[in-house]
Order: C-alpha cells, then sequence, then structure tokens
C-alpha cells in the first residue's frame, strides 16, 4: 500500500495544482453555519428518538449526552484539519494524507457507498408522507419528482444546494426552537389548561434509571448513528470563498447548539410525559403537542419530518457527489467524473471560479435511484442486505477521522502552525477517549442481537473495500517495478 505523504500543508490531494479547488465557491457562511445546524436534526431525532426512549427511559437524556459529546469531538477534529486543509473530499483526503492512498479510497467509497442508500430511505420516507397528501400520485411517482428537483438544483449551481439546505435547514430549527418554548412553558404551568409537573415523570415510573445504565447503553446504540450528517459540512465548506475561516466558524456554531436541540428536546419530552408511554416508530415530539394541545399536532410534525427528509436527501446527493468527485480527482474513481460546468478539472480550465460536477452528480443520484428502486420492490431482501451494509459504516469513517487526525495534528504544528486556527480540545487524549468509546460501541454493537447483523455486514462491506484497496496497491507497486 501506499506511504503517506510526507508534506501536511502543501498542496492537498484532491485540489487543483495551484492549491485552488476546481469547483465553484458558490457557498457563503450562511449556508455553511445552517448546514451545520440542520444537517443532523432529521427524522432520526423527529421519530426515531422514541425508539431509544423506550430502552433507556429518562435516562434517554444521559443516551444522547454520552452519543453528543462522541459526535462533537469527531467534529472538533474533522474541523481541525479541514481548517488547515480544506478540500472537497474532506476527511477521504486527510485520510490518504495521514495514512496513504488505501485510507483515503477506503474511507471515500464507504462514505459514498453510505450516502447512496441512505438517499433511498429518505426519498422512501418522503414519498410516503406526500402519497398520504395526495394518494392520487403514485409513490413512486413522488419518489420520481423529488429526485428530478433536487438532481435538476444540484446540477445547476452550487448556490441551490446552499439555498435549498439553508431554508430546510432554518425550518426545522425554527421547529425545534417553538417545540422547546411551548414544552417549557408547559412544564412550568404557563400554558393555558396546564399546571407545574415537576420531576414526577423522572423519579417515578421506574425512576430515572428504570432499566439501569445497561438501558443507557443500549439508548446509545440507538441514537449514535443520528448524529450522522455533521460531516458534511465540512466537504461542503470546501466551495466557499473562504474555506478554512468558514469551517472553523460552522463547526464551532453547530457542536454547542446541535447537543443542546438534542438533550433540551428529550429533557423536556421525558418531564412532561411518562417515559412509558412512549411507542417505537411513532413521534414522542407528536405525544408531547397533543398533551399540551396544539391542534393537528400530527400533521404539523408530518410536515416536519417530510422537510428534514428532503433536506438528508439534498445533503447527502451533494456530499456523495462531491466525494467521488474527489476520489476521481486522485485518480481512485473514472477520470471522467471530472467534467465540472465550467470546464475539465484535469485542465485547469476552470479555474477558481469552477462550476459543478455534473457528472459526478448524475452518478450518484443514478446508483441512488438505484437504491430507491431497490428499496420500493425489495425492501426486506436485497435493500434490507444493502442497509445493514452500511449500518456501522459511519463509525468506521468516525475512526479512521480520528486516526488521521492523530498522524496530521503533530505534522502541520511542527510545519505549519499558523494553519491551526480551530484545535481539537485535550489533543491528543480527548482524541483517544474519542477512539475508545467507538470501539466500545462497536463491541455493545456485537453484543446485541438488533445491532449484531449491521456490524457483521458493515464489517463485511468494509473489508471488500479494504481489499480492492489493497489489491489496487500491489498492482501499482509492480507497475513500478
Amino acid at each position: 500500500m501506499h506511504d503517506a505523504p510526507t508534506h501536511a500543508v502543501e498542496s492537498s490531494p484532491g485540489t487543483a495544482a495551484d492549491g485552488k479547488e476546481p469547483l465553484a465557491a458558490g457557498l457563503k457562511q450562511r449556508h455553511l453555519t445552517m448546514l451545520g445546524l440542520g444537517g443532523v436534526i432529521g427524522a432520526g431525532l423527529f421519530v426515531g428518538s422514541g425508539a431509544g426512549i423506550a430502552v433507556a427511559g429518562p435516562g434517554i437524556v444521559l443516551s444522547y449526552l454520552i452519543a453528543g459529546a462522541l459526535a462533537m469531538l469527531v467534529m472538533r477534529m474533522l474541523g481541525e484539519m479541514s481548517a488547515a486543509m480544506p478540500a472537497s473530499g474532506a476527511f477521504s483526503v486527510h485520510a490518504e494524507r495521514a495514512l496513504g492512498r488505501w485510507a483515503g479510497f477506503s474511507v471515500g467509497w464507504l462514505y459514498w457507498f453510505l450516502l447512496v442508500v441512505v438517499l433511498a430511505v429518505e426519498a422512501t420516507g418522503a414519498a410516503q408522507i406526500a402519497n398520504g397528501w395526495v394518494p392520487a400520485v403514485p409513490q413512486w411517482g413522488w419518489v420520481l419528482i423529488f429526485m428530478i428537483v433536487f438532481t435538476v438544483a444540484n446540477l445547476a449551481s452550487v448556490k441551490n444546494f446552499g439555498e435549498f439546505e439553508f431554508w430546510f435547514a432554518t425550518l426545522k430549527v425554527t421547529a425545534i426552537v417553538l417545540f422547546l418554548a411551548l414544552s417549557l412553558l408547559a412544564v412550568f404551568g404557563v400554558l393555558p389548561d396546564t399546571e407545574p409537573v415537576g420531576l414526577a415523570n423522572l423519579t417515578g415510573h421506574g425512576g430515572f434509571l428504570p432499566h439501569g445504565w445497561s438501558g443507557v447503553v443500549s439508548g446509545v446504540l440507538a441514537v449514535v448513528f443520528a448524529f450522522g450528517g455533521l460531516e458534511v459540512v465540512t466537504i461542503a465548506a470546501a466551495e466557499s470563498d473562504d474555506p478554512a475561516r468558514a469551517v472553523g466558524r460552522a463547526v464551532r456554531s453547530a457542536v454547542w447548539r446541535i447537543l443542546f436541540f438534542y438533550v433540551g428536546s428529550m429533557l423536556v419530552i421525558v418531564t412532561l410525559l411518562p417515559w412509558s408511554s412512549m411507542q417505537p416508530g411513532k413521534s414522542p415530539y407528536v405525544a408531547v403537542l397533543d398533551s399540551i394541545g396544539v391542534p393537528g399536532a400530527g400533521q404539523i410534525m408530518n410536515i416536519v419530518v417530510f422537510v428534514a427528509l428532503l433536506s438528508a436527501l439534498n445533503a447527502n446527493l451533494y456530499g456523495s457527489s462531491r466525494m467521488v468527485f474527489s476520489l476521481a480527482e486522485r485518480g481512485e474513481a473514472p477520470r471522467a467524473l471530472l467534467k465540472v460546468s465550467g470546464g475539465s478539472a484535469r485542465s485547469g480550465e476552470a479555474g477558481s471560479g469552477g462550476g459543478v460536477p455534473r457528472r459526478a452528480v448524475l452518478a450518484s443520484v443514478a446508483f441512488g435511484f438505484v437504491s430507491v428502486l431497490l428499496n420500493l420492490e425489495w425492501p426486506d431482501s436485497v435493500f434490507l442486505y444493502m442497509l445493514n451494509a452500511v449500518g456501522a459504516v459511519l463509525l468506521f469513517v468516525w475512526g479512521l477521522i480520528a486516526v488521521s487526525q492523530l498522524r496530521l495534528r503533530p505534522r502541520i504544528a511542527r510545519e505549519a502552525p499558523e494553519k491551526l486556527t480551530l484545535r481539537m480540545w485535550g489533543f491528543p487524549y480527548l482524541t483517544w477517549a474519542a477512539l475508545v468509546a467507538m470501539g466500545a460501541v462497536l463491541i455493545l454493537m456485537l453484543t446485541d442481537d438488533t445491532a449484531r447483523p449491521q456490524l457483521l455486514w458493515s464489517a463485511g462491506a468494509t473489508a471488500l473495500v479494504l481489499l480492492v484497496a489493497g489489491a489496487r496497491a500491489l498492482r501499482e507497486r509492480r507497475g513500478r517495478r
């Protein structure tokens, strides 16, 4: 396998010869800030959190604190590297620089596969909601409409992607803030027909930890993957006017607020309602809004979840296209994907103005559409295997981010300390702590009957990609001889 490059601060793999990205710098700071805030506020929070509450009770607050702290540490590491070396391939580029081409190839393709498979879940979920509103249009018809709309938006201009995500994220953040405000008023008995609830629901029904610490641990397994999606902000930062400054500000503003949104939401939910009344698959947000007398609570949350799914679909299409484009730049994907709307990345025609990697967008949406068809036709067989194959990939990606940061931080500090504008807290101790925590989650998945198939299938997919990376490296080494 290839050795890692010896210098950390020269032009990064995945950038043009002059050190600039060949893609258009069409994203503004407000786009990145809202992308960072809204990137992880999705159906996993609004609906999936019910499963976490069911297994952990009020202890779900601790589960979210633990999972959120891990996500914050990973984002801080990623922010540090991306501020020092911004590139459209983000952590794939960092892994290549830190560990060698095999690492960049592996993490890049695994993340691309994760995005295009999850894209199918989001498109299908949004289509189911839309079909409920307008039954005359079949579910597959809604899927087709969504895929066409977001493909056109991503082909036209990166600014279109930024605007879509800005308004999607604004709606989601506004919904969370209003929910927290209404819930707090209900907790203190300020709303009409409400009385202060006190701590009865936190201490009753089996206590704060009705299932003990094992319930908290099970809650972590149920919620940790809901934090996936923050990584896209570091990919998008490469298409802003000042990538280093933009990614630093976006990461700083996102991590604390997201933890506040998640933990704050869970705290008011389990304070207002008995945890035992929660049902997996049913939104605890709807239950709370119903309990405080908000008319049409279910339909309101349907709209919010619908927007969240479309937002994630848009972000995943964007992230997957940029990742495969970055892989092509480094010779790890077909060179034909390097064509951008303003010229060719290979020839440098795009220049600093750049354009949109249209072939990369089309390649990603094509595979994504195949995933959607598999989900619609064989949700319990073929697509289920694909979904299991990416179930734990996020943790593998996070692990490589941490290892890359351990390798690159000393190199950057030695050769260009001025580039460390955003530093990882408590380096290297907190980085090692994050790695240990990820290892613990993987071990817990192995011992959990529900999570074990996802871990084994994901391990198999990872092993296959690593095998391909090793075979390519061996072939190139023989070629040089």
